[in-house]
């Protein structure tokens, strides 16, 4: 898939099945929190700057390395 150099917007990716399907995969559960849906607008760069204080990078890198084979 192409992430549009980290720009492609998180509405975008959850309209996408497949890069839906990686999110719902990796996350879980997290993905019914409301915060998901005020983060339509976010681009990938931004929602992935977010995560770092929640995530640990590999997760974060790992996660972009798959939507990327999606």
């Amino acid at each position: 898939m192409d992430l549009k150099n980290n720009t492609i917007t998180v509405g975008e990716l959850l309209a996408d099945p497949r890069a839906k399907a990686v999110f719902q995969r990796r996350f879980g559960k997290l993905m019914r929190h409301p915060v998901v849906g005020a983060a339509h607008s976010l681009t990938l760069a931004q929602l992935a700057e977010m995560a770092a204080a929640y995530l640990p990078k590999k997760t974060i890198d790992e996660t972009l390395e798959e939507l990327k084979r999606a």
